[in-house]
């Protein structure tokens, strides 16, 4: 059986960098991120089911996910929010666990920013949470997304509060530092995971 360590933080909290880092080492890195994007790909049975769902208008003219056009509908209505989730969180369970079962690395990393709030913790076998001070997560965001500081609180109100995350977690990275002191804890993490990755399996 396959290793997996969960990794997830808030915004801005510096999940791109810890991944980079262990992409480095030669980990697998399987973003839920990424899988959401592919299952609601234009003949997807998710995109299919989105439009019998939400309406043909949710479908642009290339045959792509409007997401703006969704977006509105899921945010004016919990139970519509409640649909869509019904319909791509299973095919991002199953899109993760085949991104999961193909990695050749000597354990597999899931990065989630909704690890802790869906039923992907049950994918992983631990969870590595990358904290950052709240101060530092908006600083970031900010800069990387051109976005007013309203904007960033209003999407860290909306993630787990970060004790409940914290709580959770079986290992923790602070990343309120330079690059190279993230890099050193990933470095010592990296061959404890390797480690228990050669004794579970």
């Amino acid at each position: 059986m396959m290793f997996v360590v969960g990794l997830t933080g808030g915004i801005g909290s510096g999940k791109t960098a810890a991944t980079d880092y262990l992409a480095q080492q030669g980990i697998t890195i399987v973003d839920a991120d990424l899988a959401s994007r592919v299952v609601v790909e234009p003949g997807q049975p998710a995109l299919l089911t989105i439009a019998e769902h939400f309406g043909q208008h949710v479908i642009a003219d290339d045959g792509e996910l409007d997401r703006r056009a969704l977006r509105e509908i899921v945010f004016a209505d919990p139970d519509a929010l409640k649909t869509l989730e019904g319909i791509t969180h299973p095919a991002i369970g199953d899109e993760l666990r085949r991104q999961i079962g193909a990695s050749q690395s000597p354990y597999t990393v899931l990065v989630s920013p909704l690890l802790l709030e869906t039923s992907q913790k049950a994918l992983v076998d631990r969870i590595l949470v990358i904290d950052a001070s709240a101060e530092l997560q908006v600083e970031r965001t900010m800069a990387r997304d051109q976005v007013p500081e309203a904007q960033v609180a209003a999407i860290m109100k909306a993630q787990l509060a970060r004790n409940k995350r914290l709580d959770q977690a079986d290992d923790v990275v602070e990343n309120h530092g330079s690059l190279e002191a993230l890099h050193e804890q990933l470095g010592m993490l990296h061959q404890h995971y390797l480690e228990l990755a050669g004794t579970s399996s």
